[in-house]
């Protein structure tokens, strides 16, 4: 009799509706799991779409039609400024010709025929990789055109700036530098889409190239794409970009000359050569002048290098701010490095490790004459008041 009732029991509690249920949500939640890991193992294992290119092409020289003013610049700074200012547009070939970045090129190539150049990969420290569920969801959305382009200049802070930007989830970000707008225009708009990583409703596509910058072309091209495309130009101190533009190509070339006699066409009467690109790219007014002639100041944020490094949080502000996105990048995201004298991310997009900018930043400069930066520093004073109250923003570079 006990036995039989110890039986009942136990058949009872088996055949109880809530362990049935409870049971049957198990074995789901089970299969669900299966389904997702199964799913992101695929998405992860899919092979890549881009390809590097890290083929530095032989291009013509650039026209040296800034010399000419060159005697100007000694007696009548102001005269100068304004003749070329004044002066029509003519084409600034090969002023990126150096760029450490990677750019994009949708065929395979034979990379043993280029010679490795690790300022090009411009990577995080830790090697940062894409996490398989992060791949799993850039499944979904579509490819579009980028609705903002981070446009300038070389050396100015536009890879820490992008870096931080990808941080935010609304924006999705092509990392290599398409050059779409200056080398690559001939390849058409579907293959400069098709660079672009997938969106969702609501997220915006962004890239960045700053060459865009100084290349004559580029405005119309890209006001030809969109009337509404938002630019974004990370502007420096131009004496100090100079130096480090000099600074990443002695790095690659040892035997260079020295800056100083680059810097001068002739060092006893101190003319500047404006027809080196390094002089060139600081010359902010006159590239802004082309900018202007299809794009209102309202459609252009410019974003202090300087304020970069010492306020990254309220510099990310602004650009959010900019682009019409909530605030989520914040202090909270950043610190400071203090071997490397930059900030850094906490945590950055796809890792949940700190990251800081490759050991391709932050080179120490060689030490130049101060006679010649101040020299420089004459050279582009009335340059930078012209840019001062072309963006009514005071910099504070004198």
């Amino acid at each position: 009799m006990e036995y039989s009732l110890f039986c009942h029991h136990l058949y009872a509690l088996s055949v109880s509706p809530v362990k049935k249920k409870l049971g049957l949500l198990f074995i789901m939640l089970l299969l669900w799991v299966y389904m997702l890991y199964s799913c992101v193992g695929y998405c992860a294992s899919m092979p890549p779409s881009l390809v590097v290119d890290n083929n530095n092409n032989n291009r013509a020289k650039e026209k040296d039609f800034l010399g000419k003013y060159a005697e100007a610049e000694s007696g009548r700074p102001d005269l100068m400024m304004s003749k070329l200012l004044s002066r029509p547009q003519s084409s600034w070939t090969d002023v990126e010709s150096d760029y450490d970045e990677p750019t994009v090129r949708r065929a395979p190539r034979d990379f043993s025929k280029d010679e490795v150049d690790m300022d090009r990969t411009e990577e995080w420290d830790d090697g940062r990789r894409v996490s398989p569920l992060s791949s799993f969801s850039n499944g979904s959305g579509s490819k579009k055109l980028p609705q903002a382009i981070i446009i300038g200049v070389k050396k100015g802070g536009t890879r820490a700036l992008l870096e931080f930007l990808r941080v935010h989830p609304d924006i999705r970000a092509v990392g290599a530098e398409p050059h779409f707008f200056d080398r690559d225009y001939d390849n058409g708009l579907d293959w400069y889409r098709d660079l672009m990583p997938k969106t969702l409703e609501g997220q915006i596509t962004m890239e960045k190239t700053p060459s865009y910058f100084v290349t004559h072309e580029a405005p119309a091209r890209i006001y030809a794409m969109s009337r509404d495309t938002k630019l974004i130009v990370v502007v420096r101190d131009p004496v100090t970009r100079a130096i480090s533009d000099y600074t990443q190509t002695l790095s690659k070339k040892p035997d260079i000359p020295t800056f100083e006699s680059l810097t001068f066409k002739n060092r006893t009467t101190g003319l500047i050569d404006t027809s080196w690109s390094a002089i060139q790219i600081g010359i902010y007014a006159k590239h802004l002048d082309n900018w202007l002639q299809f794009f209102p100041m309202s459609q252009i944020l410019f974003v202090s290098g300087e304020r970069l490094i010492s306020d990254p949080a309220g510099e990310l502000g602004r650009v959010q701010d900019f682009l019409g996105l909530k605030r989520i990048i914040t202090d909270k995201h950043f610190y400071f490095n203090q071997t490397k004298g930059f900030p850094c991310l906490k945590k950055a997009e796809g890792s949940s490790k700190p990251h800081c900018l490759g050991k391709t930043k932050g080179r120490t400069h060689p030490n130049i004459d101060p006679e010649v930066v101040q020299r420089l520093r004459d050279f582009y004073r009335p340059f930078n008041m012209k840019f001062y109250q072309m963006t009514g923003h005071n910099f504070g570079w004198d």
